[in-house]
């Protein structure tokens, strides 16, 4: 079998026909070997092929005859220097860091390690095990496939209700879905699962990851899986094990990507460019470390034995290397281009801008996607943080982005727990967080609003625990965080006790409706709408199995009717959606935004900071004129929202306005609530919104009562 000596680029394996082009990054190495592989039960290459043309650092050649299929990984010959960065190992068959598709996945064995595990100089003394029996291997696809027309729903930031969830959890209970399709890519795109969503009112349903990700060792061996997929193998090839056949996995995501389009569903991508799973410089060479160590990896200055560990993980990728920076390049357009996706959340997004160590707002990363024509175009959401110094960098994200706003969700549990002295904080996070977006030109849209996400509590188990419960998880619930802001109301966990669980029905609902009629982007975790519980672990990454899969038995459709009817209310209402931030006085004596005491006066000095005050109004005018994106009037009633977290109802005087015949109950997540011309009775711990006298012309939302 010949090889001649094709082409640097496109880097990874290219099928055009006639063959396959192999191109592999690799600056540091001295020699490369491609090794094909008949099936993926062979313990052994049948061929093994040097790659005798290098471009710069790009080592390349062409086999003819090739075709979609073909199983391959690399051996790169290189230096032994693990006190220099370089961990080059020809005994390890290599996954393509370009690879589009898995045709093995890890079968762990010592030899996927490049040390000599077991001998006195550990990670120093280089293993002469063969891994090619039980390495990852790549695939050659073909990427052709007929998208039918499809078209994404473009919808705008404004209007964007985020689903947050999980490709298998989702489905692998549901009744109506057909076994076969449970667990899989096709399951989530399945009539009845577009049914709940279509019916639940979201506008975009967020994955968490599925581009191709580690089992790590140690949860194997001890019965569990990594489910949340926070460990990336590769970042071109979806998870093979969410597919109905793993080798179509790549056709499976382009399947399921078209039916959601198809729905009016936008489809974002949870993405893991901040590390990857070979861990610290005890962990396998499976991939990056075998090819290039040194240039992949931030490495510690004064030992380059040891990886800079800004993700909590054990090493972090190097972004700053032009070839690591085009990897995430070529990765983000491949999912936008050839897998459709609509946008992506940046795990621990704050390591990727760290250009040597500090963390650089103007560095590369973002340079190059403010002008790439294609992801400068896309949703661009930010989890604003990682583990390393500086890390926190809420707010502080270019004006492309949207953020993880993580302050939003802490004040707001803490309000609702009853919490004193957050009126002020919890004020500003209703209204988009201008303190941390406006001086940067940003809008409320930057600003991700969430309560739960899928790491931490669910929502019900965030009003049921008072504690963490990870002893599931092995690591004698050390794992997962302490500081929670949740309220187990008296109890801790199930209680057959009526009284605890309507209240606690009622704390969801407080936190829901705060949620969905902030200003910013909501995101819901999915299955938060059917009363989906953990049984109090917050940090369930390991639980692949009932405890982190929706349960459809036990659906809460008195829940699930709540928050349909508050996303229909939002979208109904462009009041609870501005497009520019909330300004209080303009100056003229008119009013956007009013905050206003139970006495009926508007909030002072005094009154934020008054500990004890746990009911106040935010009063959103629907007189003045706003306009849309394409430049229309848009204009809405008067509502005026109060928020209790007291223990006893509040009479609360009406707030006297100039226009107007007086304020009407719109709903409330308690009973008991009602207005009259000069007071409104506002039930206890509730969420409560009045509606000045509507027009003739409003809109009205579905129909809900506690």
């Amino acid at each position: 079998m010949s090889v001649l000596p094709g082409r640097p680029y496109p880097l990874g394996a290219s099928w055009d026909g006639r063959g396959v082009n192999f191109a592999l990054y690799s600056a540091h190495a001295e020699k490369v070997e491609l090794l094909l592989f008949e099936s993926a039960d062979d313990p052994q290459p049948s061929r093994r092929l040097t790659l005798g043309e290098r471009t710069g650092p790009v080592w390349h050649g062409f086999v003819p005859g090739l075709r979609p299929g073909q199983l391959y990984a690399y051996a790169v010959h290189g230096p032994w220097m693990p006190e220099q960065g370089h961990r080059f190992n020809p005994t390890k068959a290599l996954l393509d860091p370009y690879a589009k598709a898995l045709g093995r996945t890890i079968r762990w064995d010592d030899s996927l390690f490049g040390y000599a595990i077991g001998h006195p100089r550990q990670d120093l003394e280089r293993s002469s095990n063969p891994s090619a029996p039980h390495a990852p291997l790549g695939m050659v696809i073909e990427p052709g496939f007929d998208w039918s027309g499809d078209r994404a729903p473009g919808v705008p930031w404004d209007r964007t209700v985020i689903y947050e969830t999980h490709v298998r959890g989702a489905t692998m209970r549901h009744p109506d879905v057909p076994p076969e399709l449970r667990g899989t890519y096709l399951g989530l795109a399945s009539e009845p699962m577009i049914e709940h969503l279509k019916a639940l009112g979201v506008t975009t349903v967020q994955l968490m990851p599925i581009q191709s990700f580690v089992q790590d060792r140690h949860l194997v061996d001890r019965g569990l899986r990594n489910y949340w997929g926070y460990n990336p193998l590769g970042y071109f090839a979806p998870e093979p094990s969410y597919a109905t056949r793993p080798e179509d996995a790549v056709r499976e995501v382009k399947m399921m990507v078209r039916a959601l389009h198809a729905a009016g569903l936008e489809v974002i991508l949870d993405v893991v460019y901040n590390h990857t799973g070979e861990g610290n410089h005890l962990g396998p060479t499976l991939s990056y470390r075998g090819v290039d160590n040194r240039s992949y990896y931030k490495l510690n200055p004064e030992n380059r034995r040891y990886h800079m560990d800004y993700t909590g993980t054990g090493n972090t990728l190097d972004p700053s290397n032009p070839y690591v920076l085009q990897l995430v390049m070529d990765s983000l357009r491949y999912w936008v281009q050839e897998m459709r996706f609509d946008g992506f959340r940046f795990d621990l997004a704050a390591a990727l801008a760290r250009e040597l160590y500090e963390v650089d707002m103007l560095s590369a990363f973002f340079k190059i996607i403010q002008q790439d024509p294609v992801l400068s175009q896309v949703k661009l959401i930010a989890e604003p943080w990682d583990v390393g110094p500086g890390g926190y960098q809420v707010g502080a994200f270019p004006w492309q982005w949207t953020e993880w706003n993580g302050r939003y969700r802490d004040v707001v549990r803490g309000f609702w727990r009853g919490d004193g002295g957050l009126t002020a904080e919890l004020a500003t996070r209703l209204s988009g967080s201008s303190d941390l977006y406006e001086r940067s030109g940003r809008r409320p849209v930057a600003s991700v609003n969430f309560v739960c996400a899928h790491d931490g509590f669910t929502l019900r188990d965030l009003v049921s625990y008072a504690h963490k419960h990870n002893d599931a998880n092995g690591e004698g619930n050390r794992d997962g965080h302490d500081d929670n802001r949740s309220d187990n109301m008296g109890h801790e966990g199930p209680t057959e006790d009526a009284a605890i669980r309507a209240r606690r029905a009622r704390r969801q609902r407080n936190l829901a409706a705060t949620l969905l009629l902030s200003q910013g982007v909501p995101m819901w975790l999915g299955g938060d709408e059917i009363g989906r519980t953990q049984q109090g672990n917050n940090n369930a990454y390991c639980q692949d199995n009932e405890l982190s899969w929706f349960d459809w038995s036990s659906v809460d459709a008195d829940f699930f009717a709540f928050v349909r009817h508050v996303i229909a209310f939002r979208k109904a209402h462009p009041t609870f959606s501005r497009r520019h931030f909330l300004r209080g006085d303009d100056g003229n004596g008119a009013q956007d935004v009013s905050w206003w005491h139970p006495a009926g006066r508007q909030m002072g000095e005094g009154d934020w900071s008054d500990v004890g005050l746990r009911v106040f109004g935010m009063l959103l005018s629907g007189q003045l004129r706003d306009h849309d994106a394409l430049g229309r009037p848009v204009q809405d009633d008067t509502f005026f929202l109060v928020m209790s977290s007291a223990r006893e109802p509040v009479e609360f005087a009406a707030p006297q306005l100039a226009t107007g015949r007086g304020w009407k109950l719109e709903w409330s997540t308690a009973k008991g609530a009602r207005a009259s011309a000069a007071s409104l009775r506002v039930p206890d711990e509730s969420f409560t919104v009045f509606r000045r006298t509507p027009s003739p012309r409003s809109r009205r939302a579905p129909t809900w009562s506690p």
